[in-house]
């Protein structure tokens, strides 16, 4: 007949499903914050004609922001 999976590789296998969501999830929560980041820093670009300095600047502040938040989301998890 069919060949059935034993128990043990099921949990392996659905382990391995859940870390892979889990850590996609953090990449893209990471990119969101960096994004909105950047995002705020071409507004000021526009607003201040600071040339690309802006978003420079968004970066620099958004990097940091995203690690910590992550940071602090796997902890929360774990």
């Amino acid at each position: 007949m069919g060949r059935e999976t034993p128990p043990q590789e099921k949990g392996a296998l659905r382990q391995a499903l859940d870390a892979y969501i889990f850590l996609s999830g953090i990449g893209i929560f990471f990119c969101a914050v960096l994004g909105i980041c950047m995002y705020i820093g071409s507004l000021a670009d526009e607003a201040f004609n600071l040339g690309h300095k802006g978003i420079f600047a968004g970066i620099l502040m958004g990097f940091p922001l995203a690690l910590f938040s992550v940071y602090r989301r796997v902890r929360r998890i774990r």
